[in-house]
């Protein structure tokens, strides 16, 4: 039964409990959901604070939701002497500008001059972000950009492929949509009550640096379950077109079990963390603030750039419990496995020198280096090899973007609309919302036609039992499809 918001009175605890800081937002949040989603049930009210924790940035502008960004997103300390832009950027390439939005190709340009900027990109999925627009590569000289990697380090994808029949798929859905169900949990807060055991819980950086320290019962707590927002788990089927060196599987017909998702609380707590020194330490102008950054001659720079590799590490492992679970299940070991992360930071070498390559929702795309590239729930993905082009700084897109916002896909798509294109495809969604559905996404037909030069396609991912968060306030209701929820 659902209860009136009227009559329901939202806690601190319960806020905190999802993952907001202690602090005025928690007040803030209160008031704001108590006010003005009054007619709301209580899981709607703590999924959409749980949208705004995660995308505060998307929420700048919103009318009601803003007071609640407004406290999530970091603030310049005041007192330290403002550091000034370059007045013209370094050069930067720009792949399929006709799909990008304004709004990240101007923070694209804020980002040129910084004065630590080296080189940059902006690949044909961008749209906005906060400090580097998702889908920007920044190449800076011995310094680390937290925001430049992004709130979730080590976003990944991951595929598995199997010598099994695709067609399996249709025939056994409901077994390999169970298999899905059982194998992880989705949801900001998700956690198990019995934790998988895995080495890199073990790292000696949690008993070493306070902030892991706190984080580290929790983010054992999490290990191998999934995000919500965009992240998934699905099997679909793969086509291998002809045997590559590199992929080493012959041309044909296989099922593959791709997954996408990051390094939970443990990421976004470094993330934030870190962000909020970095602000505190370079001033910036205020377009610019969240792209304030730490050296790795400084103590906090290192201690990010530890605690950054650490969560990428946890973010691997995430997916590889995962995919153990059904790979034993399935009595199978794939074949081959394909996977790279696209929000974190790499040392390489750029014109004879070292840099810090910060890939925001981008994908490593050196010389032979091997990546998957989703569509959406209903689009192919790609599996890829780099073509190591330097005008892109060895990166390509990480999907197709988002050409809608949550909010906007909410607002102007139907139920109907969406399981009707769930439908025309073949798509078995369990969870999921029409805040991720494909008529948010770009055409990444499109996309993976503006990066012809930067990757070549050896095969691709088709999906068709797909799982994601079950949040209610955006779930669309079928009896076939209903939703598992991960919190």
């Amino acid at each position: 039964m659902s209860i009136i918001m009227s009559k329901l009175k939202l806690s601190g605890k319960e806020l905190r409990a999802i993952g907001y800081p202690e602090g005025p937002v928690i007040s803030v949040a209160m008031n704001v959901m108590q006010k003005n989603y009054k007619h709301r049930t209580k899981e709607e009210v703590m999924e959409i604070l749980k949208s705004v924790l995660v995308s505060p940035l998307e929420y700048k502008n919103d009318a009601v939701l803003a007071l609640i960004a407004e406290q999530l997103l970091p603030r310049a300390i005041i007192e330290r002497t403002e550091i000034s832009l370059n007045n013209s950027g370094i050069q930067f390439n720009i792949f399929g500008q006709e799909h990008i939005e304004e709004g990240a190709m101007h923070q694209m340009y804020t980002a040129t001059k910084l004065p630590i900027a080296v080189a940059g990109a902006l690949m044909p999925d961008a749209h906005n972000g906060y400090g580097l627009p998702i889908g920007g590569v920044l190449a800076t000289k011995n310094a680390v950009i937290p925001y430049g990697v992004g709130v979730d380090i080590g976003c990944r994808m991951c595929l598995s492929i199997f010598d099994i029949d695709p067609k399996e798929l249709v025939q056994k859905e409901n077994y390999f949509a169970r298999e899905l169900n059982e194998a992880t949990l989705f949801g900001s807060g998700a956690q198990f009550d019995i934790a998988s055991d895995n080495e890199v819980m073990e790292n000696e950086l949690f008993y070493e640096l306070p902030l892991l320290k706190s984080l580290h019962g929790r983010a054992w707590k999490q290990l191998g379950s999934s995000g919500s927002g965009n992240h998934f788990v699905e099997f679909g089927a793969v086509e291998i077109s002809g045997r590559d060196e590199i992929l080493c599987i012959d041309a044909g017909n296989y099922l593959g079990l791709l997954s996408h998702s990051g390094s939970r609380g443990l990421g976004a707590n470094i993330a934030n963390h870190y962000t909020k020194i970095a602000i505190s330490k370079r001033r910036l102008p205020k377009d610019a603030q969240n792209l304030a950054w730490l050296t790795l001659d400084e103590e906090e720079g290192m201690e990010y750039w530890l605690a950054m590799n650490l969560a990428g590490e946890y973010a691997s492992a995430c997916h590889h419990i995962i995919h153990k679970k059904i790979a034993k299940q399935l009595g199978r070991r794939p074949m081959k496995m394909v996977e790279n992360h696209h929000n974190f930071a790499w040392k390489e070498k750029w014109n004879g020198m070292e840099v810090i390559v910060h890939r925001k929702g981008a994908t490593p795309a050196g010389k032979n280096i091997l990546g998957i590239i989703p569509g959406s729930m209903t689009a192919d993905g790609f599996i890829v090899k780099g073509k190591g082009e330097q005008a892109s700084i060895n990166s390509a897109a990480h999907g197709a973007g988002r050409k809608m916002s949550r909010s906007k896909a909410i607002q102007s798509v139907t139920d109907k609309e969406f399981k009707d294109e769930l439908k025309k495809f073949g798509v078995k969604l369990l969870g999921g919302g029409i805040d991720e559905s494909p008529f948010a996404y770009k055409d990444i037909e499109a996309v993976m036609q503006s990066q012809k030069a930067l990757v070549e396609t050896i095969g691709k991912f088709t999906p068709k039992i797909v799982k994601m968060d079950g949040a209610k306030h955006k779930s669309w209701k079928n009896g076939k499809n209903n939703t598992v929820e991960g919190e």
